[in-house]
């Protein structure tokens, strides 16, 4: 009888500490998306994101049935990386409950140019952000996303 307590017990474990590793490598390809925002012109973020998510990834920003493609994220990507070259997308908080990761963060950055029509002579915006990651196979298959852009313009237009 204790042989057969001790193999349970042992299984059991090992299936929590299987779940834990594919929580802790979901919250990984999760924090490479903020890496990248942080940095959008890195070449090696750029490829980390690539092999975190997957291939069919969409960015799902509203109601609209227009989404954002891998592919278009990454070109935008690049066009932040000149005009915000002080982009930063700060983690403030991330909890995982099954597929899905929800991420509260903290963007901040200077553009150097109009950003959405206003800014661009030295001012800087800090938003927050909320984003929840659906992820499948450990990689990430879509993020939806809310920012507080209308705060953004409101910091930058004021004098």
């Amino acid at each position: 009888m204790s042989s057969i307590k001790t193999l349970l017990t042992s299984g059991a474990f090992g299936l929590v500490m299987l779940g834990s590793v594919a929580h802790a490598d979901d919250l990984s390809a999760v924090r490479i998306f903020y890496d990248l925002l942080s940095d959008p012109g890195s070449a090696e973020l750029t490829e980390a994101f690539l092999k975190n998510s997957k291939d069919t990834w969409e960015s799902i920003g509203d109601y609209s049935g227009v989404n954002e493609s891998r592919d278009a994220f990454v070109a935008q990507m690049s066009g932040f990386a000149q005009l915000i070259p002080d982009l930063n997308w700060s983690v403030q908080a991330m909890h995982q409950d099954g597929a899905f990761v929800t991420v509260r963060s903290r963007a901040t950055g200077t553009p150097v140019a109009p950003l959405f029509g206003a800014g661009g002579q030295g001012q800087s915006f800090d938003i927050m952000t909320i984003d929840i990651h659906e992820i499948e196979d450990g990689k990430i298959a879509r993020s939806y996303h809310v920012e507080d852009w209308a705060g953004a313009l409101r910091q930058l237009s004021s004098e």
